[in-house]
């Protein structure tokens, strides 16, 4: 996912709106340009009309009226900024219709809300502190910290990447290859918006909800969007030993393998809850904690919890006291007797800081979680068959999925699908319109037949979009069966990738999108850029030197890649190291992908496909928009309309004080003076919020539900970067033993679980017999 600032040229106009409102009025402005060629002002009304600011206050007439009074000739074509400033006139005419507080309770409640948010001072100081403790040894950052608790020195600090970028891998150790981030003492524009790049697109990769945030918000520093993303990074971090893999004696809690599997797949805060309850009823406390807010405001269960994991520090009278900041207090004061780190204050205990709260019960249960190694039930953890592919698998669409913005946060897929309502929400997301909602039932869901029926609808909808489902029937999802769940999920996310490079390079052609193209582009585009290297197929095992994949990147950006750094390939720890590489120099050049260093060293096919469908995604993307998509760029932009928008916005009284625009230096300084391919500042044209489903993503991962996206060129023997659509599946011919299964009705390349489902689904058919799936 690109997360690239929009940058206007006016500063005052730019400072009117929030980065996710100018990705999402970007995203409206390019689709509607894409229609005809050009936007002009008549072309508004119906459009502004459709906007959630707006929809409420205007109908279509009325905003005609209010724009006709403001311009004098609306058949006059518009760029950008003429497009926020009519916005604005907009704007301030419902103000002043509803009166300031109306609007701005509108305001607040918007899902895309950036401005007017409070922060808390204890959080902030939390995390400084948190900070400070685990990266103080560090090469780069140790000369700016320790950082000051009490100042902004935080936001700051941030504003270059580095600092997001060492706390992830901190997190996640290994998340980022740290030769990926740009850690010069001083670092220009585009080199502080490739390493926020990097850091957003690795934080999804581990877990984290960054659907609101851009890379501009944080080269900003927008402390409420800062606050909120370290605090995801820093819960992942605390979080990370609550699984029986790394903290085998959690089987405790459990009494037989039934229990054990339940607790297999809670998410970790649910397993510290179960946790706390479980050391709390060894104490006779017989409340049960569902929560780390309102639960723990009255420091009772902390007491009791810290004088069964550290009776010689007990103070008696924490629980005598009826003071519940007082009994906080004590509480705290024991803990420090334990030399457990705070986390929070006594007001933050009384107050129900849930942030807080779990950071502080989660950093008890890594100092002292008294958990016994019962050999026998340690056993009984071992005898659960672990399958890593599977996990890999599950690991990938996980994050895919709690990257599209539904309104589930998925914590285990299998589980989670099970009531269909999951799949549904991203099938909406994916084909838009495509779910009936009227005959969906929403969790929680008591009558099994209704988990069936949503699961049905999942079916039908798979089908209709010539997924290979033959033989599966909703209860085989409600049954939970991985094998088939896997299935469905990477042919979703298949269709997702396919649909997304079809409408970027061809959707006035309206041409299927195949492997085959993605295969075709990849080998087009390193030869054109003078290398050698071309990959067979999907699984051609020569991939797994990474060689190939580093010379595609270096071919669609000539800077990202750094050669001095590159390894020979010829060991798995030269492999390993290339690999690893590649997944950074992916995500920095703004690719969401998923998959691990062995994916590639493996040359895992499905993984192997998406990484390459990202890069083509983003250069097709890079080259459809145009290296500079600052407005004021744009060559058919008429100077007549902007300048009467200008004027129209003065006198609506949202009067400029700013000098004559000049163009934003991020949008004119080079890559480099010998690199034509210089990153453009091109607005991410995404607006990820789930309010705004037609704005379409930069990233083949998150869905683009836009029905209008600008047409790269067509494919030509002189344009290496666009493919054509030709049919045949290049290496699925007979000559290559790595080849992928054909599958001859939809003319693409099927998984191993694909073909044999299709294979003996269609057996089955033959034989009249119901297949087994």
């Amino acid at each position: 996912m690109s997360f690239e600032g929009v940058h206007v040229s006016d500063p005052w106009l730019q400072s009117q709106f929030t980065q996710v409102e100018l990705r999402g009025l970007k995203s409206k402005f390019i689709s509607l340009r894409a229609k005809s060629g050009k936007v002009t002002l008549g072309d508004l009304p119906t459009v502004m009309a459709r906007l959630k600011a707006f929809n409420e206050t205007y109908t279509a007439e009325e905003i005609q009226g209010i724009l006709g009074e403001s311009y004098s000739d609306m058949a006059v074509e518009i760029d950008f900024e003429c497009f926020l400033r009519a916005y604005l006139v907009l704007r301030a005419q419902a103000t002043s219709k509803h009166g300031d507080t109306k609007m701005s309770a509108t305001f607040l409640n918007a899902a895309t809300t950036t401005l007017r948010h409070t922060i808390s001072e204890t959080e902030k100081s939390s995390y400084v502190v948190h900070i400070n403790s685990y990266l103080a040894d560090d090469k780069f950052l140790k000369k700016y910290l320790p950082l000051d608790p009490a100042t902004d020195s935080l936001f700051d600090l941030i504003k270059d990447g580095v600092l997001l970028c060492k706390l992830i891998n901190v997190a996640v150790p290994g998340t980022i290859d740290e030769r990926a981030i740009n850690t010069k003492t001083v670092l220009n524009p585009w080199e502080r918006n490739e390493n926020h790049t990097l850091c957003l697109n690795s934080a999804k990769a581990i877990g984290c909800t960054v659907v609101n945030i851009g890379a501009h918000d944080l080269v900003e520093g927008r402390p409420h969007l800062v606050l909120g993303l370290i605090s995801q990074i820093i819960k992942i971090q605390l979080l990370a030993d609550l699984n029986l893999k790394k903290t085998p004696q959690l089987v405790e809690l459990v009494d037989d393998t039934k229990d054990l599997e339940d607790l297999i797949s809670l998410p970790p805060e649910k397993i510290l809850l179960r946790w706390m309850n479980f050391q709390l009823g060894k104490a006779g406390f017989k409340k049960q904690i569902t929560n780390f807010s309102t639960d723990l405001k009255d420091g009772v269960a902390y007491a009791h919890l810290l004088n069964v994991l550290a009776p010689e520090h007990t103070s008696p009278s924490s629980l005598d006291t009826k003071d519940p900041h007082e009994r906080a207090e004590r509480v705290l004061e024991h803990a420090d007797r334990m030399n457990c780190k705070r986390y929070l204050t006594a007001k933050d205990i009384v107050e129900g800081s849930t942030n807080l709260n779990l950071a502080f019960v989660a950093h008890i249960f890594h100092h002292r979680n008294g958990l016994s190694m019962d050999l026998k039930k340690i056993n009984l953890a071992d005898m659960l068959p672990e399958d890593i592919e599977v996990s890999r698998q599950e690991r990938c669409f996980r994050f895919w999925i709690n990257s599209l913005g539904i309104a589930t946060y998925v914590n285990n897929v299998f589980d989670d699908v099970r009531n269909g309502w999951v799949l549904l929400e991203v099938l909406d997301k994916v084909s838009p319109g495509a779910v009936n909602w009227k005959h969906a039932t929403k969790p929680p869901i008591k009558m099994p037949f209704k988990k069936v029926e949503n699961c049905n609808q999942v079916i039908r909808i798979g089908k209709e979009l010539n997924f290979s489902l033959v033989g599966v029937a909703g209860n085989d999802f409600v049954a939970g069966n991985k094998k088939l769940i896997l299935a469905f999920l990477w042919q979703l996310m298949r269709f997702n990738i396919l649909k997304l490079l079809k409408n970027l390079r061809s959707h006035s052609q309206g041409k299927e999108m195949t492997d085959s193209d993605i295969l075709s582009w990849a080998n087009n585009k390193v030869k054109s850029s003078g290398k050698t290297s071309q990959m067979d197929s999907f699984r051609d095992k020569k991939l797994s030197n990474g060689i190939f994949f580093l010379e595609l990147l270096s071919a669609v950006k000539p800077r990202v890649v750094n050669w001095k750094v590159v390894a020979d390939g010829d060991t798995e720890e030269d492999k390993r190291l290339n690999a690893t590489y590649i997944i950074s120099v992916a995500r920095k050049l703004g690719c969401s992908i998923y998959l691990l260093p062995e994916d590639i060293m493996e040359v895992n096919q499905k993984m192997i496909l998406t990484l390459t469908a990202s890069i083509m995604y983003w250069s097709l993307q890079r080259q459809a928009t145009g290296p500079d998509l600052s407005p004021s760029a744009s060559p058919s932009a008429s100077p007549s309309a902007s300048y009467a928008c200008l004027s129209a916005v003065n006198s609506s009284g949202l009067a400029s004080d700013a000098s004559p625009s000049t163009p934003d230096v991020s949008t004119s300084v080079p890559d480099s003076p010998s690199t034509p391919d210089a990153p453009d500042a091109s607005p991410s044209i995404v607006d990820a919020s789930p309010s705004t489903p037609d704005a379409p993503d930069a990233s083949p991962f998150i869905v683009d539900a836009s029905p209008s996206t600008p047409d790269a060129p067509d494919a030509s023997p002189s344009n290496p970067d666009v493919p054509d659509a030709s049919p045949s599946i290049l290496d699925a011919s007979p000559s290559n033993p790595d080849a992928s299964v054909k599958d001859e009705d939809n003319n693409t390349l099927l998984s191993e679980e694909e073909s044999d489902l299709k294979g003996s689904s269609s057996q089955d058919e033959r034989e009249g017999t119901p297949s087994d799936a």
